[in-house]
């Protein structure tokens, strides 16, 4: 079965890759190295030809506001209908668990955008809401940080290893289309500013962390449910823990 992963060279991507490889399948890892360019459209029509499946995890390179919407608008837009054309048969987008819940985001009203479009294109598809990456716990100090402080809200979140997230993909993409969302999450629940608090010490960074309920996440407040999957969310078998170690091997 012929699979294309567009952004199939990226953290995601290439782990998906190579799942779904090693079980056999064609898989051709696009991006705009390879000639693939979902903003221009170049090479679309090509990579998708005789393609069964088609899985976007591919990301915004800005997270501005109008930068972000603009990109997940016309590379959803192009894609789909490259996608229609081509006689794809399901759909598969990564999207954020709580894109609804934090709309005061601009990033999250983007995915939000592109999310939209899957929906209303026709195609069979799947949407994989995950928890954040625990790989991504370095974006989230750098956006929190405030000189040698990182503000944070306590609010739960549920983080997840990105080995986890490429199977529970590639996994879907084999399936029947739900036509809906699935949840994917990590198997711990910490408060966010605790996760990081740990993060720091583990990474031996030496500031601190100020537990702010108030403070936004990417431009949006927290509760008690934003971060979080629903009950029925597939779990991940990597913990925090075994997850840092890894990191530690192959530094």
């Amino acid at each position: 079965m012929k699979i294309v992963v567009i952004g199939g060279t990226g953290l995601i991507g290439s782990k998906t890759v190579e799942k779904l490889r090693l079980l056999g399948h064609e898989v051709i890892a696009a991006s705009p190295a390879s000639g693939v360019n979902t903003i221009t459209g170049e090479g679309l029509a090509e990579v998708l030809t005789g393609a069964h499946i088609v899985i976007d995890v591919a990301n915004s390179p800005s997270f501005e506001d109008k930068a972000v919407m603009e990109f997940f608008r016309t590379s959803g837009h192009n894609l789909l209908t490259a996608a229609a054309n081509a006689g794809v048969k399901h759909h598969v987008a990564l999207s954020v668990v709580g894109t609804d819940r934090l709309q005061e985001s601009g990033y999250f009203r983007a995915k939000a955008a592109q999310e939209e479009l899957i929906r209303k294109s026709g195609i069979p598809y799947s949407i994989v809401h995950s928890t954040q990456f625990f790989e991504f716990l370095g974006g989230i100090v750098k956006s929190a940080a405030q000189q040698e402080a990182i503000h944070l809200s306590p609010a739960p979140i549920q983080p997840i290893a990105s080995d986890d997230v490429a199977a529970a993909v590639a996994d879907v993409a084999l399936g029947t289309p739900v036509n809906g969302i699935v949840e994917i999450a990590g198997p711990e629940k910490f408060p966010l500013s605790a996760l990081v608090t740990d993060y720091l010490k583990a990474t031996n960074d030496p500031r601190t962390v100020i537990t702010d309920p108030e403070a936004r996440y990417f431009g949006a407040m927290l509760n008690e449910q934003s971060l979080v999957p629903g009950a029925n969310a597939r779990l991940g078998s990597i913990n925090f823990k075994t997850w840092f170690a890894a990191q530690s091997v192959k530094a």
